[in-house]
């Protein structure tokens, strides 16, 4: 069942699951859908969460006056730097702290800047909003700047919005495709690590050793800071720990810099199939797929290529940047 089919009314059960995209052009555009978004919501009484660039921030800030005090705000720069971190760390954070209340959120996490390499990761992110809130008494507007953004990520909007909105008139988006579909063309192989790359292979818990004093040697040659390079050895040591407990075989480790970021590559002969893994955090007790969760918060950016018998995990950490 796609969210849009979802008709109950509010006191009936699930109330319809609303993922619009809103196309904009100029500050005036953003706030003719936002604050009217923001407003018919606090005038029901839901909660109401704004993540976007601070700059956008400060404009719905701004504009709502004194009702700003009721909204909840996040720069998304930084709480979802990893778009594999907003998800469990932002929306789902959010509609989980308010129980049986229909949430409203705005949500920007494709804005001019973010990178070839973090882009994938952002579409991913976009089409598994549909799936992970199906059925929950939620809307979410994910506003997309049509003045900068490329022709892709506006078509990738159509794709991932089962509804557009454009100066105030919304409709049925004709790309809308298949959230999982959408997710699995975006599972291709990453570019090769360059050829002077440290690598380490390991087998058996006694190699967890090794991999946290490689991982911790090539991270301060590169300059990483002291922090960042603890949590990214606590990052790798829990992906190569998966592997020793889910796999028959071993892996490897490889870790290198390119511009400003420091890099590590974990790969294994496992294989992810369930694309919502480190998306969602595990139900009541379960340990499966709380690790990559872990992953995400720690990490700037994380990149996955899986198929069966072989699974790539890329962490990236800005090595300017301070840690989640």
């Amino acid at each position: 069942m796609s969210p849009t089919e979802l008709t109950t009314d509010r006191d009936g059960g699930a109330a319809p699951f609303e993922h619009l995209g809103l196309l904009y052009r100029t500050a005036a555009d953003y706030l003719t859908g936002t604050v009217p978004f923001v407003r018919t919501a606090l005038s029901a009484g839901d909660p109401v969460l704004v993540a976007a660039p601070k700059a956008n921030l400060d404009l719905v800030r701004s504009a709502l006056g004194s009702d700003a005090r009721r909204v909840g705000f996040a720069d998304m720069t930084v709480a979802g730097r990893n778009p594999g971190r907003i998800l469990p760390g932002v929306l789902l954070d959010f509609a989980d702290s308010h129980p049986e209340r229909r949430v409203s959120i705005i949500g920007e996490p494709v804005w001019p800047g973010r990178t070839d390499i973090e882009y994938p990761a952002c579409v991913i992110h976009e089409a598994l909003i549909n799936t992970v809130f199906a059925g929950r008494d939620a809307a979410i507007l994910c506003p997309y700047d049509a003045q900068r953004l490329s022709p892709r990520a506006l078509a990738d909007a159509h794709r991932t919005h089962p509804v557009m909105e454009h100066l105030g008139t919304r409709r049925p988006s004709d790309a809308y495709a298949d959230p999982l579909d959408v997710a699995a063309g975006f599972n291709q192989p990453l570019p090769a690590p360059p050829p002077e790359t440290a690598t380490a292979a390991y087998r058996g818990q006694a190699s967890l050793t090794d991999v946290r004093r490689f991982v911790t040697q090539q991270a301060e040659a590169a300059g990483l800071a002291a922090d960042r390079t603890a949590e990214l050895t606590v990052a790798v040591n829990e992906l190569v720990s998966n592997t020793i407990e889910h796999t028959t075989g071993g892996g490897s480790v490889a870790a290198w810099s390119e511009r400003d970021t420091f890099v590590c590559q974990v790969e294994d002969t496992g294989h992810l199939a369930d694309p919502l893994i480190g998306r969602l955090r595990p139900a009541g007790g379960a340990s499966r797929g709380r690790g990559l969760v872990f992953v995400n918060h720690l990490c700037d950016l994380v990149r996955i290529h899986t198929r069966p018998g072989r699974t790539a995990i890329r962490l990236h950490v800005l090595l300017s940047a301070s840690g989640p």
